[in-house]
């Protein structure tokens, strides 16, 4: 079975970095093995001018892997930017879920980050496959609406409706296809006092 993936999204500087900074270890704590796509339209420069890996690079090596005894990483150029399904296929992740910062527009289901302050109406619908919103007000929505504050209640989202199979108890397993309601009690909207 495929590794399930969700993307954390919203408006820039609307806090998707640090959810994702704390839904880490609390998914870490439960287990589970994680993987994140950071998504940058702008393009970025991982290696250092200098390094050995740089000069490779500049050299005209069309890719080069760094690799120590905890750690590898992969420098290539390419041609267009790659999905999340093409990553998946591409990259040899052994993980439980991956998790990416952006994607906005892709298939797999989404957490939006909303803040009061950055946006007034949420980026996704229940039709971009919205899973969750994860707040620091109370929002009348049709999916969970959970406090930005709490990873917690987003990690038991995410085993209840991600990454818990179907039908065997054992098997870590994606579900993305199945997002049935939620039996977590969502915030209590402002409007609803």
């Amino acid at each position: 079975m495929k590794t399930p993936i969700v993307s954390v999204v919203g408006t820039s500087d609307s806090g998707k970095t640090t959810l994702l900074e704390r839904l880490i270890p609390e998914l870490k704590a439960r287990g589970y093995k994680v993987a994140v796509v950071k998504h940058d339209v702008h393009g970025f420069e991982m290696d250092k001018e200098g390094k050995d890996s740089w000069r490779l690079k500049r050299a005209g090596a069309d890719a080069v892997i760094v690799s120590s005894p905890t750690r590898i990483a992969l420098i290539q150029d390419v041609e267009k930017d790659h999905n999340l399904e093409e990553l998946r296929e591409i990259l040899p992740l052994n993980v439980d879920l991956i998790l990416s910062e952006g994607y906005k527009r892709g298939i797999h289901p989404k957490v939006e980050v909303y803040r009061k302050a950055h946006r007034r109406e949420l980026l996704c619908t229940e039709q971009d496959n919205l899973l969750a919103v994860a707040s620091d007000v109370p929002l009348q929505v049709a999916v969970p609406c959970l406090h930005i504050d709490d990873p917690k209640a987003l990690a038991d989202l995410l085993e209840e409706r991600i990454l818990r199979p179907a039908s065997s108890g054992s098997e870590k397993a994606g579900q993305q296809e199945r997002l049935s309601s939620s039996t977590r009690k969502p915030m209590e909207s402002e409007n609803s006092k």
